[in-house]
């Protein structure tokens, strides 16, 4: 495994202050500790390869990982090993094999080019010239952004911005990148070409861990799903497997030549009646098969026009946080 984790931890210690002034004075004598359990004894494991999602609701425990993971914080217990490093104890060796993409933090320079950030991270991976010239030529052609690249960082629009965020990160042909939120306000068309372009890194052998709450980017980019709450892992499967999580259930948008009466029916929930004729169903596959269903409705109703889509993901993810 190019990425494994065993039972890992992490505790912060906080303190706790009254709110009176009495409480104030007494808090500099003495002061109530809190801990606070951001991480319970996770275990995960992740080939080279593959494409993580992970994700979890705010408080879960998702920062606190990468920031372990990536070698920035020390954990309370437990242990990482990441192509053979320890991320924490021997950070400036490991750093030079990962990357990171953060949406809300930039390492590009607000007031110079791309192009010289680019250069500035050649010296510091010291990297040599061939090496680098031909990466950067190809994830410039890759990206699209031949021009933007020698235009000041403060005049790109979010889109561009964020493609040179991926350059920057991945210059010195790391093994594995971390992604925290890398599509956050970007367009239709931007995460396109952000989404094609880490499939096209994937495809040469890079390891990528997804951290959004986009979960569009989770369905067109990740292989695998690994969901954590309230710092302890509730999921970890492929896509299909989250996707029948709820059952064997079919979003149903029906509209049929007579009226539909649906009370009774086994297996079919009302979710909206748009009007006497149309109507929006969630059916359970597994009580009443979708053939079964078809003619039923056919033989009864007469259908006129039937779309039939799996569950959102959205829906699913949210029940597995309640269930935890």
């Amino acid at each position: 495994m190019l990425i494994q984790v065993r039972d890992l931890k992490k505790t912060y210690v906080s303190y706790e202050r009254g709110s009176s002034f009495i409480d104030t004075i007494a808090s500099l004598f003495k002061r109530k500790t809190i801990e606070v359990t951001a991480v319970k004894g996770l275990d995960l494991d992740i080939a080279k390869g593959e494409i993580i999602g992970f994700l979890g609701p705010n408080g879960a425990g998702k920062s606190t990982t990468i920031k372990i993971l990536t070698g920035i914080l020390h954990p309370s217990s437990g242990e990482v090993q990441i192509m053979g490093y320890t991320p924490w104890k021997e950070r400036k060796k490991y750093v030079m094999n990962i990357g990171a993409v953060f949406g809300q933090k930039s390492q590009l320079l607000w007031d110079t080019p791309p192009l010289d950030a680019f250069h500035m991270n050649k010296a510091i991976y010291d990297l040599e010239e061939k090496q680098f010239r031909e990466t950067l030529d190809e994830l410039v052609e890759l990206l699209d952004v031949a021009e933007v690249v020698r235009k000041p960082t403060r005049q790109l629009s979010l889109g561009e911005r964020m493609k040179c965020e991926f350059i920057m990160a991945m210059l010195h042909r790391p093994s594995v990148v971390f992604l925290d939120e890398p599509t956050i306000g970007l367009d239709m068309i931007s995460k396109e070409k952000v989404h094609s372009f880490i499939q096209e890194m994937n495809r040469k052998g890079v390891t990528f861990l997804l951290t959004t709450h986009d979960l569009g980017d989770i369905e067109e980019l990740a292989s695998r799903i690994v969901v954590i709450s309230h710092g302890e892992k509730v999921f970890d499967d492929s896509m299909t497997v989250l996707r029948n999580f709820l059952g064997a259930k079919k979003i149903v948008y029906i509209r049929t030549d007579f009226p539909s009466h649906w009370k009774g029916i086994n297996g079919v929930k009302v979710l909206k009646q748009v009007s006497a004729n149309e109507t929006e169903l969630e059916l359970e596959t597994d009580q009443l098969p979708l053939k079964d269903f078809i003619r039923m409705v056919n033989e009864r109703f007469t259908v006129i026009d039937m779309s039939i889509d799996t569950l959102p993901i959205e829906q699913i993810i949210k029940e597995i946080y309640k269930k935890k």
